[in-house]
């Protein structure tokens, strides 16, 4: 194989590239459970098979991909502050939506707080990705991580989409730490509340709610709902939406639609749908469009305070 860096998709998962779609999809399954952070798999290569099924995971993103025209398995460009862009001869340079804020700073930085309380005393810990570290460690911690990274995967799908879009990550909601929103998104298709999860394993639904055997007790859409008034009430705007976004593995249709939760659509999709559902809109949501648009995302830029 290929050095981490130069490696295709198909070797990220362990495939040929004449593998069919059924052994494409086994491959992917098993490839997350081996990566995955919260059983203690490497956060890194974690993110590197998501990239990888994003790019071949569906017949027309395979065919761009094998002509040469998908999008390169470089490393992703790092969120952090100040980073310089990847460089290279194949660079994308398409306009990008707006974006603000750290998606997934807040529990990578809580991660690292506690990561170092349980296995540092406080102190620094040489590695705190290590995969033998987080397969260790508490399934709090461990599900801190690989939320942070299913933030980070989101915010790269909606990043795509391009300047007529808008997205605020890691969005106060609330006096109480911690207390946020994933993402908000405003789009011709409407504004939206984002949440990314990562359960651990696949989910159900029960009237308007998701519920499983890794959710346990939570009540994640109306966790979800409260958040997005918060953020409404002070923003003086209304959602038209709300989404949660899950890894592929963990949802039986790529798209289910729960109806209407206290006055507002909400929809729980795949990841590799996400970008689709933005453009085309909720169903039941309300389109957006001219002087709207521009005072919305006036009103939200002025008001909207990070995590």
């Amino acid at each position: 194989m290929s050095g981490p860096l130069s490696a295709s998709a198909y070797e990220v998962l362990g495939v040929p590239r004449d593998a069919s779609e059924d052994e494409l999809r086994r491959a992917y399954r098993l490839r997350l459970r081996q990566t995955h952070p919260d059983t203690g798999g490497d956060a890194a290569e974690f993110v590197r098979v998501q990239h990888a099924w994003e790019l071949i995971g569906t017949p027309a993103a395979r065919a761009a991909y094998d002509s040469g025209a998908g999008t390169s398995l470089a490393p992703e460009p790092s969120w952090e502050a100040g980073a310089a862009p990847a460089r290279g001869p194949r660079a994308d340079t398409r306009p990008r939506a707006r974006s603000y804020g750290h998606p997934g700073g807040w529990r990578r930085e809580r991660y690292l707080e506690l990561i170092r309380e349980w296995a540092g005393r406080g102190q620094d810990v040489p590695d705190p990705y290590a995969p033998e570290l987080v397969r260790s460690a508490p399934r709090e911690l461990r599900h801190l991580l690989a939320d942070a990274l299913a933030e980070e995967a989101t915010a790269r799908a909606i990043a795509e989409l391009g300047i007529g879009f808008t997205v605020w990550h890691d969005v106060a909601a609330g006096r109480q730490p911690g207390h946020k929103l994933d993402h908000v998104v405003l789009s011709p298709s409407g504004l939206y509340g984002v949440m990314s999860e990562d359960f651990g394993g696949e989910v159900r639904f029960r009237r308007g709610e998701i519920i499983g055997a890794e959710v346990g007790a939570e009540a994640p859409v109306a966790g979800l709902l409260g958040r997005m008034r918060a953020v409404a009430r002070a923003a003086r705007v209304r959602f038209g939406g709300a989404i949660v976004v899950l890894p592929d593995d963990d949802l039986a249709q790529p798209i289910n639609a729960l109806g209407t939760v206290r006055g507002v659509p909400v929809v729980v999709v795949r990841r590799s749908v996400l970008a689709h559902l933005l453009r085309t809109g909720v169903p039941g949501s309300r389109d957006i469009g001219g002087n709207e648009l521009f005072d919305i995302r006036t009103r939200l830029q002025q008001t909207i305070r990070f995590v």
